[in-house]
């Protein structure tokens, strides 16, 4: 059985990705983005036929027609007041629109990345890559739809103006056609200019990463005593050197292409004067018409443009991976059909599972058989690099297995709510995150429902042997933790990792409690003494399996099965006095490690 999310969609079409982005903004602000789009869209007629008022004003001019001259002022002021009175309202409705739309928008995403089943867009280089661009645009998908009505409002002024035009000699139209490739230059240049971003964009990351490395605390001290500063700056300007030089070739040659655009634009725009002036023998006002309209016509097509550009190149762009994105979440929750145990009546077999990283041809799991009996205590040992996390993170569900199943009960995880599933899950990892909030909620993170909950984040405290952390915070649970942060205090690796195993017990009544060597600061003593809690919780009970990763075997002992993993596979399994019957890998091992302490 492959990886169900190894199979993630391709980036749907423009117009797909447009209309969903359109129902989203939508449902963020309907009256805004209604009002936002006549306006902007209205405001193109009155600056459009702003012409046929100069047109107007020459002829009566030339007549020397007083009350004539006086009605086409009126008609020339009402015409530029309304223009300016619709912009102006169609600068503050977008404005407006995109400011209440950003929070949609950005928590449309997070809610997005957050609910797909796998942790694979996180780590494969491809998704990686259309990841880091999207969350670079998301703060402009805001202005898509601003631009959008930009676009349709300089298409219909490019209309009503040729229009004009066409109506002093249909020859005239001509010049819209000269108009087009200025358009499709701009609008192909900037999605162009965008393949050729994303294609370098690893050489941008890796530029990014080396500054933030090179001008942050935490790399600091180890720069500064290995001296690499010259180095890592050598690297950032070579690494962004690789990602600007494509980008540059890329800009320079769309450049180009829009410049001879631009020139045939020009040559028939003095043609189309010269043609009104002396071939077609044209009145004062119609050869008004035409400069006006003609001079119009140019930068109504620089306005359609620039437009365009930004449409195609950044929002049009950002909105087809934001679809690409829906598309991917949505594919998981498509796969999830069957309800989250209540209670394991058997336990979880993982059914010849073999796993590869995305991306890679190496197997980090192969071929791995083995029942977790619900109730029981289960350690997994090996060796660094044997496959013990990744087994800790497909029973989590962050991947799913490249080939065979992991079965809850006799059913497939795949098949359970992802979401559903963890709610049920609960424990610690090595590779801990450090929540800088109040101490309460870094702990209550852990479990939303009760994230505010006094006797709850203290009861989970307590499990975790972390009280004698809190004790020493200024203000205890209330104390801000982190630096960076007003009144906020730093604590040691060791604390940290404390309060990660306390948010990680916040739950009461996990089917699946996971600690994977989450205690690695810890003396040998705690990590025993906390262990042996938790074992004896998990035996009281028959619903719960606890799932534990250690390299002291001195805490591994104690469980009721031992996995065994070397070189990917599962070499040995059973309990401690079994194992060491055997005379095997396990038995190795723990004599080796209990040689070292003597």
């Amino acid at each position: 059985m492959s990886s169900a999310s190894s199979d993630a969609p391709a980036i749907p079409p423009t117009r797909v990705a447009l209309w969903r982005s359109l129902k989203l903004g939508y449902r963020a602000e309907p009256l805004l983005i209604v009002v936002a789009g006549l306006t902007t869209i209205g405001a193109a007629i009155p600056d459009a036929l702003f012409a046929v008022g100069l047109m107007v004003f020459a002829d009566q001019v030339v007549q020397r027609d007083g009350s004539g001259i006086l009605l086409a002022a009126v008609l020339l002021a009402a015409l530029a007041t309304l223009t300016w009175l619709l912009k102006l309202l169609s600068e503050r409705a977008n404005r407006q629109f995109a400011d209440r739309c950003t929070v949609v928008i950005e928590s449309h995403v997070a809610r997005l990345q957050a609910s797909v089943a796998s942790i694979e867009h996180h780590e494969r280089p491809e998704y990686l890559d259309r990841l880091a661009i999207l969350r670079d645009q998301v703060f402009t998908l805001n202005h898509l739809y601003g631009s959008l009505f930009g676009v349709a409002g300089s298409v219909l002024r490019l209309v009503i103006t040729i229009g004009l035009l066409m109506s002093i000699h249909p020859a005239l139209g001509l010049l819209g056609l000269a108009a087009i490739p200025t358009v499709v230059v701009s609008s192909r240049r900037a999605l162009a200019e965008r393949r050729v971003e994303e294609r370098a964009a690893p050489d941008f990351r890796l530029a990014r990463h080396l500054f933030q490395l090179g001008t942050t605390a935490p790399a600091g001290k180890e720069l500064r005593v290995a001296q690499t500063a010259r180095r890592t700056r050598a690297g950032r300007r070579h690494a962004w050197q690789r990602w600007y030089a494509p980008v540059a070739a890329e800009r320079w040659r769309t450049a180009w292409l829009q410049a001879g655009a631009w020139a045939l634009f020009g040559i028939a725009w003095v043609g189309a004067v010269i043609y009104t002036a002396s071939g077609l023998g044209a009145g004062t006002g119609e050869v008004v018409l035409v400069l006006a309209a003609g001079a119009r016509l140019s930068a109504y097509v620089g306005q359609t443009e620039q437009e365009a550009n930004f449409l195609s190149g950044f929002w049009l762009d950002a909105s087809r991976r934001l679809a690409w994105l829906e598309d991917y979440a949505e594919q998981a929750r498509r796969s999830a059909d069957l309800p989250v145990p209540k209670k394991l009546q058997h336990g979880i077999r993982l059914d010849h599972v073999s796993f590869r990283y995305p991306g890679t041809d190496r197997i980090v799991l192969d071929d791995i058989d083995l029942e977790l009996p619900a109730g029981s205590v289960v350690a997994i040992v090996g060796e660094n690099g044997a496959g013990k996390s990744t087994l800790v993170k497909l029973l989590c569900r962050f991947y799913d297995p490249t080939e065979g199943r992991v079965l809850v009960d006799g059913n497939d995880l795949a098949r359970i709510p992802a979401d559903g599933w963890r709610a049920r899950c609960a424990g610690a990892f090595q590779d801990f995150f450090r929540f800088e909030l109040r101490a309460k909620h870094s702990v209550g993170v852990g479990d939303l429902p009760r994230f505010d909950e006094g006797a709850a984040v203290e009861t989970a405290v307590e499990r975790a042997g972390a009280a004698d952390v809190v004790e020493r915070l200024i203000r205890r649970l209330d104390t801000q933790l982190g630096p960076t942060w007003r009144d906020g205090v730093e604590v040691s690796f060791g604390q940290w990792q404390k309060i990660a195993l306390a948010r990680g017990f916040m739950r009461d009544e996990p089917l699946l409690l996971v600690l994977d060597e989450p205690t690695a600061a810890l003396d040998a003593e705690t990590e025993h003494a906390l262990f042996e809690r938790f074992s004896a919780a998990t035996r009281a009970g028959n619903e719960r399996i606890t799932v534990l990763v250690s390299h002291r075997f001195s805490t591994v002992r104690m469980a009721n099965l031992i996995a065994v993993l070397d070189g990917a596979r599962l070499v040995e399994h059973g309990s401690h006095e079994d194992l060491m019957a055997l005379g095997g890998h396990y038995a190795e091992l723990y004599s080796i490690q209990a040689a070292s302490y003597r």
